[in-house]
């Protein structure tokens, strides 16, 4: 068995392994969640595995999130249930068994105003209970998610006191899943897949693939990496490396409101968009204080960009949808970052991307390469287990069945082991039962304890810890997908310089 670490060494052995010829049975290319999944499911069963990425481990779609883990309440209304249940066993997993650590119950609000028909409660009601029956079905106990209820206005406003109290006659509270950070998933599993001989090597592009050959490019060379079977796993640029599915991207956008602006306290609060049955705009409270406002669902055409923006016209549909439930109405002043992503939806037969299924599949081109697209952050497990399922088939190779579903990422542990961890809760969140070992960078080196700037408590060492742990190898991996420092810009700008510092000696120091 291989160690968990990621690092600049690691990869460039392994790279030269790959270059020289060396064949493994499933080649990845993709670093997201679902390429991650994949490389894990494919590892733990016992298969060599590689995964190529073109940018950094979590670049695209998966650090764009609500950070929230589904359990399919909207599926339900739409009649999916398979999908429904799907999610809600897939968070179920996620929550209790292989990432405790990186996981939390959100408290969910939904605030009843006049407006608020009698008719549109009922359907919010029963949805909320039959998301709770699925609950059950999945098995996750209630003392990780509880069971909704109806409350009065004076503990909906002890909840959210930012709620508008004129006209408040009560809220529905419900539970659901919530991630610390999605990108930290992705390096969580990823690490774990490392940690079972996968090679995981970013900064590797595919300029073309087949269903046994990936050719990558590296600095101005390029060449063919071999496989026995090749998976995409590419997301919202799956159909440029394959012309067997074809991709309708969807923005989903948010804003990042400063600690304060909203008094949400712990709760989200889920607001009905006007004119819709089942369409909800979120404020989403975060660890640090901050609260998140999302999200869209809007058709995207053209070129895929590698970093989408926020266009206003997004900034004040949620701003204003917001604002209609707030005793203090929102403005673009309030806005301190924001962040888009791109679903890659299967493309359908026309109508809102809104209504386009959330289910995934696999697709098989004429050469034998597989892709793998649609889907969930919340149900990525269950992806990579059918990808590795069909790659079998595809490919002839032997293996057993998936093993992910009771195979614990690095850092998890039961929530009774994890609140024992000798370290700050904050680093427990993070890293689990690894943040002790974050937390002792500190102790032996001093000036790792310390905060990189006084906008954040994030300490030199995490740093250090994602160069030497993690894969980051520049100062962008750190700030955007490590730290999310850059989810706020400002912040991000006032610890660039000492990031800059850290990761250059650390990658020194690695040789």
């Amino acid at each position: 068995m291989s160690t968990g670490s990621l690092n600049a060494c690691r990869r460039d052995r392994e790279l030269a392994r790959l270059a020289d010829g060396e064949k493994v049975d499933v080649l990845v290319v993709g670093g997201g969640i679902t390429g991650a999944g994949i490389a894990l499911d494919a590892a733990a069963r016992g298969l060599s595995v590689a995964l190529v990425e073109a940018h950094d481990l979590a670049f695209g779609t998966s650090r764009w999130s609500s950070k929230l883990v589904h359990g399919g309440l909207r599926y339900l209304a739409k009649g999916e249930l398979g999908l429904a249940h799907e999610s809600a066993v897939e968070r179920g997993i996620l929550m209790t068994r292989t990432a405790p650590h990186l996981t939390r119950a959100m408290p969910q609000l939904f605030p009843l105003y006049p407006d608020t028909s009698a008719a549109q409660q009922a359907l919010i009601a029963t949805g909320l209970h039959a998301g709770d029956v699925l609950r059950r079905a999945a098995r996750t106990p209630s003392s990780v998610l509880p069971r909704p209820r109806k409350i009065p206005a004076a503990e909906a406003l002890a909840l959210s006191p930012g709620l508008a109290s004129a006209g408040l006659r009560g809220a529905l509270l419900a539970y659901d899943g919530a991630l610390i950070d999605d990108a930290r998933l992705v390096v969580a599993v990823a690490r774990t897949a490392a940690m079972l001989g996968a090679r995981i090597l970013t900064r590797l592009p595919a300029v073309s693939l087949s269903g046994d050959t990936v050719r990558v490019r590296a600095g101005s060379a390029e060449y063919d990496l071999h496989a026995r079977q090749v998976i995409n796993a590419t997301g919202v640029w799956a159909d440029t490396l394959t012309d067997a599915v074809r991709l309708r991207p969807s923005r989903g956008s948010h804003l990042v409101l400063a600690p304060d602006t909203v008094r949400v306290g712990a709760t989200s609060i889920n607001i009905s968009v006007p004119g819709e049955t089942n369409r909800f705009v979120f404020l989403l409270p975060q660890p640090d204080g901050r609260v998140y406002l999302g999200l869209t669902d809007e058709p995207v055409s053209g070129d895929v960009p590698d970093v989408p923006t926020v266009p206003e016209s997004d900034v004040d549909f949620l701003l204003a949808t917001a604002s209609s439930v707030l005793n203090r109405p929102l403005t673009a002043a309030d806005v301190i970052g924001s962040y888009a992503g791109l679903r890659p939806l299967v493309s359908g037969s026309g109508g809102r991307s809104a209504d386009l299924s959330r289910k995934h599949a696999v697709v098989t081109s004429s050469d034998g390469a597989l892709t793998v697209v649609g889907g969930k952050l919340t149900t990525y497990r269950r992806m990579a287990e059918d990808a590795v399922d069909a790659a079998l088939t595809q490919a002839g190779l032997h293996a057993g069945p998936s093993r992910t579903a009771k195979l614990p990422l690095l850092g998890a542990a039961p929530r009774t082991r994890l609140s024992l961890v000798d370290a700050p809760a904050r680093l427990v969140a993070k890293y689990g039962t690894e943040a002790p070992r974050v937390a002792a960078l500190g102790e032996l080196e001093p000036e790792f304890a310390a905060p990189l700037s006084p906008a954040t408590e994030i300490t030199a060492a995490e740093v250090v810890w994602a160069v030497r742990h993690e894969g980051a190898e520049t100062v962008e991996d750190v700030l955007e997908r490590r730290t999310r420092l850059s989810l706020v810009p400002s912040d991000a700008d006032s610890a660039r310089a000492r990031v800059a510092d850290l990761v250059e000696k650390t990658l020194a120091g690695l040789g």
